[in-house]
């Protein structure tokens, strides 16, 4: 199938872009790398009367640094975090995760932002920026900004706290310390497909923080404070039966092949991190 006709527009900045989405009188949306909603429009699955290009505007590609943090302007490719032309304040686990999205011609034209506020359940960046205590930069006008935490800015499946007129222009990832350790495991059927299940943890003694969450579930990442601080104080994989209680807790709807799933991608995640595989 073909996309139904619709009017692409490519403003030249930010401020022009919102004033274009904001025209009530014309049903639109933002496209960015278009990996999603390319296929999307080809199925006819949505049916905007005008797209709105914001991948070439230059407060969406811009990246900086403070004491604190990166910041990633929201049309950073998955390539160009891949291949380390970026900072990365993870030390080594965004370009880990953005080398392990889909195929490269995807991460070639895909972006940060595009996927995290696509809010694809079994999107690698939903998962991995919850995990990275990330936060979202958000604008209504292209220069007034609010944010939000990642584990509030993913409200469900398919869902976000972007209000209508909204764009999302950053997303700020804090440094780690040397202390840091980090896994991430998905399990797929095979390479390049969305994932069925991703676990991933985050610790760093430097900042007191350790964090497990596991993606792919039916609506947002699962944060689970108990097995971080099991984690933190064993240093070793929680054992199945624990996990399992624990996400019979955090998703009580979850089926038993999924938790299944979690509990083996959680155990692999760990080993990964501290180097016992």
């Amino acid at each position: 199938m073909k996309p139904a006709a619709f009017d692409h527009q490519r403003p030249a900045d930010l401020e022009a872009a919102i004033r274009v989405l904001n025209d009530s009188a014309v049903d639109s949306k933002v496209i960015a790398g278009g990996q999603s909603l390319g296929p999307m429009l080809n199925l006819r699955l949505t049916r905007p009367e005008r797209l709105v290009e914001i991948s070439n505007a230059g407060a969406m590609r811009e990246i900086s640094e403070t004491a604190t943090h990166v910041s990633f302007g929201a049309a950073t490719r998955h390539a160009e975090i891949e291949d380390r032309l970026t900072p990365d304040p993870s030390r080594g686990m965004m370009p880990f995760v953005a080398s392990g999205i889909a195929y490269r011609a995807v991460r070639n034209k895909g972006t940060i932002g595009g996927s995290i506020c696509h809010a694809d359940p079994a999107a690698d960046w939903v998962t991995a920026m919850t995990a990275l205590d990330a936060t979202i930069v958000i604008t209504t006008n292209g220069k007034d900004t609010r944010t939000v935490p990642m584990t509030g800015f993913m409200q469900g499946a398919y869902r976000t706290s972007l209000a209508p007129g909204e764009i999302m222009t950053a997303v700020q990832v804090p440094y780690y310390s040397d202390q840091m350790v980090w896994g991430y495991y998905k399990i797929c059927r095979k390479v390049g497909e969305f994932s069925d299940a991703i676990a991933a943890w985050v610790a760093d003694p430097g900042r007191k923080y350790s964090r497990v969450v596991f993606g792919a579930g039916a609506g947002a990442p699962l944060v689970s404070e108990r097995l971080a601080e099991l984690l933190a104080q064993t240093g070793a994989a929680p054992d199945p039966a624990t996990v399992k209680e624990e996400l019979a807790v955090l998703a009580p709807d979850l089926d038993p092949v999924k938790q299944q799933l979690f509990a083996v991608a959680l155990q692999r995640c760990v080993k990964e991190a501290l180097g016992d595989e």
